[in-house]
């Protein structure tokens, strides 16, 4: 399908969300003249509320009229003068595929490359082009896998495929905004109902009778009902554009085995799926994980350490079974992109141009000093909030983050103290409640599952077991942290490890266990706690 028409129907599928957002209202109009037709009443002027109120988010997303543009402040602006390695390589696939030149180039701190352009005239004119290329992609690859991925993104701007991008994003943009308005109303419908119901069920229990459930599953429903209607059109329009989404992504990858090679462009699509689970990872487990006591790693560090996690011996064998197990892929039939098992399969299919086993360097020796690149990335990626965070060291980051999780872990079962016994909200406090027989006191202020609610006695003790067992922990391994007998130590080749005195490995379990039996014993726990802290 050529430009035009590919413009046409991008077009028509905005005139439609637009039709259906008039036909939409010319109902709510149609009911509007009904309820008036005897004449003003209350129940005329409540409907004429009712309808505006839905008839809001309508027009809210008809008033899109500016289609949604590339503004490049999504990522870390590099010239030519400070990365020519990079221009020139970005250059001579661009010559390859017989395209434009990207105008500008930007760093992202993601695993992905992806291309824009701010086209004119419904994308029928070119406007500026962009490049957005992921460091932590850069930092798995190599430089012919990375000018196989440039081929691909380049394969979007030969079939002028980011021209129409903005135009279909437009009507996109239309339809979620009308349906995050309905969604919005409806939460805020759903609020209102459940506060009206606890207020309710207060009242109830200040008078002595029993508390009706909170449900609030009613609330909402008609915006529900009315976001459902824009979701289905999106759906619609979704599945109208999704083959040929398809065969554009299948057009740019062929462009790619052409420019790059074969095993090239195989091999890179590959990594980047390893890549991207590697990278959410690393992130999870070692970038953010001081986030929770306000620290972050040494400065260029935040993205910078993936390459310490993917040279990591140990983990080769596991980054292996990534490569040759691929995930299924999304199956859905809305998704633009075919699953990557099925990408590889058709690359690899393709005859050997013997092009595979070339030596190439790596994709981030393209970058001038590539420490200084890091940290740079890092400011312009990061928001203020994070960047003003306080710097540490891997070994301090890893270990105040996971106490500052288990800190967090462990409030729920101070409240429950403070609100049961008053008073210091310590563990020694919480063994001397439990001797005191009034453990299941404070394990029926945690905050508990609705099953739990509605039984009582040992059924009630075994919902909330668990719970109080996991915070006790926490509770216990914040008291051993801070008299120096536990530590977490950081690890490149597996989880963090928690370090503590011989023989706690064995002992501490059971001795939690045993405060929250049926009959609490808190002796073995008291034996295993500091001296100094008073025991």
């Amino acid at each position: 399908m050529g430009v035009f028409l590919r413009a046409l129907r991008a077009l028509v599928l905005l005139a439609g969300f637009y039709l259906l957002c008039c036909a939409v209202l010319g109902v709510f109009v149609g009911i509007g003249v009904a309820a008036y037709w005897r004449g003003v009443n209350p129940l005329a002027l409540k409907v004429t509320v009712f309808l505006a109120l839905l008839a809001f988010p309508v027009v809210r997303g008809m008033l899109l009229f500016r289609t949604p543009k590339d503004d490049g402040d999504d990522g870390l602006p590099v010239t030519e003068d400070r990365q020519p390695r990079l221009w020139a390589a970005v250059r001579e696939v661009a010559g390859a595929a017989g395209t434009r030149m990207p105008d500008e180039i930007l760093l992202t701190g993601t695993v992905n490359a992806a291309v824009t352009e701010n086209a004119r005239l419904l994308g029928l004119l070119p406007g500026r082009r962009r490049l957005y290329l992921g460091v932590p992609l850069m930092t798995g690859l190599d430089e012919a896998q990375l000018r196989a991925v440039l081929a691909h993104e380049f394969g979007h701007y030969g079939h002028a495929d980011t021209r129409l991008s903005a135009l279909t994003a437009r009507g996109r943009h239309a339809v979620a905004r009308t349906v995050n308005a309905f969604a919005e109303r409806a939460q805020k419908q759903v609020e209102k109902e459940r506060l009206r119901q606890e207020k309710a069920a207060e009242k109830a229990l200040r008078k002595g009778r029993k508390a009706k459930e909170v449900d609030t599953r009613g609330a909402g429903r008609t915006y529900r009902w009315m976001s459902k209607v824009f979701i289905a059109y999106g759906t619609f329009a979704l599945r109208a554009t999704q083959r040929d989404a398809r065969r554009q992504e299948l057009a740019a990858d062929r462009l790619a085995v052409r420019i790059a090679g074969r095993d090239a462009t195989a091999s890179a699509l590959r990594e980047t799926v390893v890549l991207d689970a590697a990278h959410g990872f690393y992130l999870r487990g070692y970038a953010a994980v001081g986030a929770a006591a306000g620290l972050l790693p040494p400065y260029g560090q935040f993205y910078g350490g993936l390459a310490r996690l993917l040279a990591e011996p140990s983990r080769q064998e596991e980054l292996g079974a990534l490569r040759r197990d691929l995930p299924p892929g999304d199956l859905s039939p809305y998704d633009a992109h075919p699953p990557a098992g099925e990408r590889i399969r058709l690359i690899e299919a393709m005859p050997d141009d013997g092009r595979g086993g070339r030596p190439a360097g790596p994709a981030m020796a393209l970058l001038n000093d590539p420490e200084r690149v890091l940290a740079d990335l890092e400011a312009a990626t990061l928001t203020q909030e994070a960047l003003q965070m306080r710097r540490a060291d891997w070994p301090e980051l890893v270990h105040h983050g996971i106490r500052a999780g288990h800190e967090a872990d462990a409030e729920p079962l101070r409240d429950a103290i403070a609100r049961v016994i008053g008073g210091p909200t310590t563990l020694h406090a919480l063994l001397d409640a439990a001797d005191g027989g009034r453990l299941w006191q404070i394990a029926a202020a945690l905050p508990q599952p609705a099953a739990a609610q509605r039984v009582s006695g040992r059924a009630a003790r075994e919902f909330l077991r668990p719970a109080l067992l996991d915070a006790l922990s926490s509770l216990v391994l914040l008291e051993l942290a801070d008299a120096r007998l536990a530590r977490w130590e950081l690890s490149w080749s597996e989880s963090a490890r928690l370090c503590l005195p011989d023989g706690y490995d064995a002992w501490l379990p059971p001795a939690v266990e045993a405060v929250v039996a049926d009959t609490p014993d808190t002796a073995p726990l008291r034996r295993l706690l500091p001296q100094a802290s008073g025991v």
